[in-house]
């Protein structure tokens, strides 16, 4: 299957995604009992960010053309993929990566995330059974060529320790910030509730924690917040909500809160759902030298960095942590 063929089934797929038939809304349906975080709201959006940004028949061919990928791999490896499962459809662009770049994947899903991606390939199959060459689901990965892994910072020396002898990416934990200077306008601070509140805050490219000069007026972004005061409707994020509550009232934590969200000062970049961090700042120069060297971070979010709304909308070139899985791909 040369490269020509693959980017025309990847625009069926995007075509069949943005239509919204009766077996793809049966997939996401599916995918949202078997975990109740991917609700129809967040499912759906995510799906279509990915349709409309990643599938783009032209950025897929100018994306190609940038790694001067062949037309035909006359000598693909096996790459093994590891995917989490915090978002819907998260391992996505690694799979994508894979099958771009002309190599097969064999994908171990998570369990939170077992329904989506598994569909999609079997539709790409059902227009062309080549497609199962490239594509395979297995729950051990064995005999791999390389691998490519997201887990927790824990499951990330398992990964190590298994994959050390082979090419490997190994991701681990990271969160998304926001600098915030207090002349925001109120459009932008919309916005950047959706940074912090879509897909209930479970993303590394979520915003969990926020830096704010001395003296910064809240109310504002309480009020912004309250975009997504829905968000407390959902039980597992309202069960999170009043335990944190409960353990800030028995503690004696300072807080602030609207009915979705709960902003203390901490200076851990990383919050528990339905929690926002934050932290004063002096020098604005500083913090963002500082955080610039912070291998916790998927992006920071602001004036002069990731515009406010568009955290969640990665393009084909944002790669996460940084490391260039298509680059890693050619070079196997």
């Amino acid at each position: 299957m040369n490269l020509q063929h693959r980017i025309f089934l990847l625009t069926k797929l995007r075509n069949y995604i943005l239509e919204n038939g009766a077996s793809w809304q049966e997939a996401k349906v599916q995918s949202g009992l078997e975990n109740g975080w991917f609700i129809p709201e967040f499912t759906g959006r995510a799906c279509s960010q990915i349709a409309q940004t990643m599938l783009d028949p032209e950025r897929l061919q100018a994306w190609a053309q940038s790694y001067n990928i062949p037309d035909e791999n006359h000598v693909p490896k096996t790459v093994g993929i590891v995917m989490a499962g915090n978002i819907p459809l998260v391992g996505f662009h690694d799979w994508l990566c894979v099958f771009m770049s002309g190599h097969k994947s064999v994908c171990k899903l998570s369990s939170k995330d077992g329904v989506l991606l598994k569909h999609l390939v079997e539709q790409l199959a059902a227009w062309d059974p080549e497609v199962n060459r490239y594509c395979e689901f297995a729950e051990r990965l064995k005999g791999c060529d390389a691998y490519i892994a997201t887990g927790s910072n824990n499951s990330s020396l398992y990964f190590e320790h298994y994959f050390s002898k082979y090419p490997n990416i190994i991701r681990r934990n990271r969160t998304s910030v926001a600098i915030l200077t207090g002349n925001e306008s109120k459009e932008e601070l919309d916005l950047l509730a959706d940074d912090i509140f879509l897909y209930f805050g479970l993303g590394c490219r979520n915003v969990s924690k926020i830096f704010v000069p001395e003296g910064y007026d809240f109310i504002p972004l309480l009020g912004a917040c309250k975009r997504y005061g829905w968000l407390a409707d959902f039980h597992k994020f309202k069960n999170n909500y009043d335990y944190n509550l409960a353990l800030h009232i028995l503690n004696g934590v300072v807080y602030m809160s609207t009915e979705n969200v709960l902003v203390v000062e901490n200076p851990s970049p990383f919050s528990r759902i339905s929690q926002l961090h934050y932290e004063f700042y002096g020098d604005k120069k500083a913090l963002e030298i500082s955080l610039a060297g912070n291998t916790d971070l998927q992006c920071v979010v602001g004036k002069g960095h990731v515009p406010f709304g568009q955290s969640q909308d990665p393009t084909l070139t944002d790669y996460a942590d940084g490391v260039d899985t298509m680059e890693f791909l050619c070079r196997l």
